[in-house]
């Protein structure tokens, strides 16, 4: 074997979604978030499991590292401290800012001893911190097709950053430009307001935006719409928030992120067993209206800015499918990407180009795909998996799958690499029939167990897409709320949310050929190109990345059966 030249490692780690991402001279080698392999949802553990198999996979030890790159750098959390006097003559955060600016403090010391730890773990190896939200844009855009973009970058918290717009350029051979033009610093971030208000409506910030997404397609934005609007301002260069309605940010738990004032001009904290009412419906649909609105806003704005026909979306916030919708039809740019891992665990592919841009003054190469992880192609299965299970090898399983799909069994789909970022991709999926009556409520009520609003999202084949979806692009990760056709409201209104979108993913050929051709057999029987694609998991719990998780998966819910690595597995 041939001994690497430059063998570069990126880490999301100690904050939220650890992963790993290896690229060996210049190419992506691997990428896997930790939660996936252990269970922990949204893991902050340093990514040990990922790391072990990007190694072993790639036949490498630690000591054979060039480069780290590591998600943040611990000195910018330090430009907290001179706010401190602004905050500390504003009414409205004098209390918090001392506070405030001690937490920072104190989180840039942890990230500096943080790069000490991963330092002694590779002997070998220059290890640097990179500025959260370059990470973020070298990922976005590196993730592109496009030779140029503007990159819009959305979340809750990059050191002090939590918007940026860049502009980025590369050419054939690799050279590559990449300026921010603009930046908005916290307090104002969009990332902190929907996490604030998702928090007050009862679910878990930093996990369950997606639900409060949901339900915003029950509720009448109108009535709190007022209130919004003064929480979240927005301006000629962006927008703010009013700290009197989702105040001052401390990293800390002990400080709520929603005011009484807020409360009380809107609902009272909703604890997550009362029941969902409409007041939280309104609440939901006023925040998502107004979080489409600064998008939009922002969008134009890089448009402007950066004069780009093209535009690429990361961050939290870029998870928000029916935001990215909205971006889509407006029409300002002639086409939208979103790579498949938006949030900070795709960071780690970020951290890594950067270091590898840093030492060859080059992209790395096609860093795009979604099937980047672990596969258990070799998996040596009993006939008994688990006690009161069989498993059994069809032929033409695709075939098979599709006949099984089509008679309304709802199946677990466990074959190849795992995908990354947090939508089922078609590797770890649950599909089913989008043809049956009952299938939204037998989702959610016996396999998924969760919410009755929740919609799921249909997997379509990309020469099909334009029968049932208005969408103008592709939309191959998952990412984009679309309009639908008359076709879909008739033939497969289980697919189409109460706000009249379905967050589409459209297929080719090549990019999945076994599920490709589920999809054409299903067609095939049905007459309908279009299945149900969830992700194989239940509420509260990661994708399942392992065979082990797959089979607890079905013998904890009501799936019918799984499909791992070609053996038909039922309970």
């Amino acid at each position: 074997m041939t001994t690497p030249r430059h063998v570069a490692l990126g880490l999301c780690s100690y904050t939220h979604d650890s992963s790993a991402a290896l690229l060996v001279d210049g190419q992506l080698a691997g990428f896997c978030e930790e939660e996936r392999l252990t269970g922990d949802k949204h893991t902050k553990a340093f990514p040990a499991r990922s790391l072990d198999w990007l190694l072993t996979e790639n036949d490498l030890t630690p000591a054979d590292i060039t480069s780290v790159g590591y998600n943040f750098q611990p000195h910018r959390y330090l430009a907290a401290v001179a706010q401190l006097p602004n905050h500390l003559t504003r009414p409205s955060t004098r209390a918090r800012a001392a506070a405030r600016a001690a937490s920072f403090t104190k989180v840039a010391a942890r990230t500096r001893s943080r790069l000490q730890l991963i330092s002694q773990q590779f002997p070998n190896a220059t290890v640097t911190a990179v500025q959260h939200h370059r990470a973020h844009g070298l990922y976005t855009f590196a993730s592109s097709p496009y030779p140029e973009a503007a990159v819009l970058i959305a979340d809750s918290l990059g050191e002090i950053q939590t918007t940026t717009i860049a502009h980025a350029t590369r050419t054939p051979d690799g050279a590559y430009d990449h300026r921010i033009l603009d930046a908005i610093d916290d307090p104002a971030a969009l990332g902190y307001a929907y996490g604030a208000i998702t928090e007050h409506l009862g679910w878990r910030r930093g996990d369950e935006e997606g639900t409060v997404m949901a339900l915003a397609a029950l509720g009448d934005p109108g009535r709190f719409r007022e209130v919004m609007a003064q929480a979240v301002r927005i301006t000629a260069t962006g927008f703010t928030l009013d700290p009197a309605l989702l105040p001052l940010r401390v990293l800390s738990s002990r400080y709520p992120r929603v005011s009484e004032r807020l409360a009380a001009a809107t609902c009272r904290p909703r604890h997550p067993d009362e029941p969902v009412e409409q007041v939280h419906q309104d609440l939901a649909a006023a925040l998502q209206e107004r979080t489409e609105q600064v998008m939009l806003h922002l969008a134009a704005r890089a448009r402007t800015l950066t004069g780009a026909a093209r535009l690429c979306l990361g961050g939290g916030v870029a998870a928000n499918c029916v935001a990215v919708g909205k971006i889509v039809e407006a029409g300002l740019f002639d086409e939208v990407h979103v790579p498949p891992a938006p949030g900070d665990s795709g960071t780690a592919i970020g951290a890594a180009a950067a270091v590898h841009l840093a030492a060859a003054g080059t992209l790395p190469g096609d860093v795009g795909g979604c099937y980047l992880g672990p596969s258990y192609k070799r998996l040596d299965l009993p006939a008994e998996p688990r006690p009161g299970t069989r498993a059994h090898r069809p032929e033409a399983p695709a075939r098979f799958l599709a006949g099984q799909l089509a008679h309304g069994k709802i199946v677990g789909l466990f074959h190849g690499r795992l995908e990354a970022g947090p939508r089922a991709l078609g590797n770890r999926s649950i599909l089913a029939s989008p043809l049956l009556p009952d299938v939204v409520d037998r989702l959610n009520a016996t396999v998924k167990f969760r919410e009755p609003f929740r919609p799921f999202a249909p997997i379509v084949l990309a020469e099909k897409a334009g029968d049932y979806f208005t969408l103008p692009q592709p939309a191959p990760f998952m990412s984009i709320a679309s309009g639908v056709t008359d076709l879909t409201r008739t033939v497969i209104p289980a697919i189409v949310h109460a706000n009249g979108t379905a967050r589409v993913q459209t297929l080719d050929h090549d990019s999945n050929p076994f599920l490709a051709e589920v999809l054409a057999e299903f067609a095939a029987l049905t007459g309908v190109p279009v299945l149900i694609n969830t992700s194989l998991n239940i509420k509260g719990k990661p994708i399942c990345g392992t065979p082990d998780m797959a089979l607890d998966c079905l013998v904890g819910s009501g799936l019918d059966a799984l499909l791992l690595e070609g053996r038909w597995v039922t309970k």
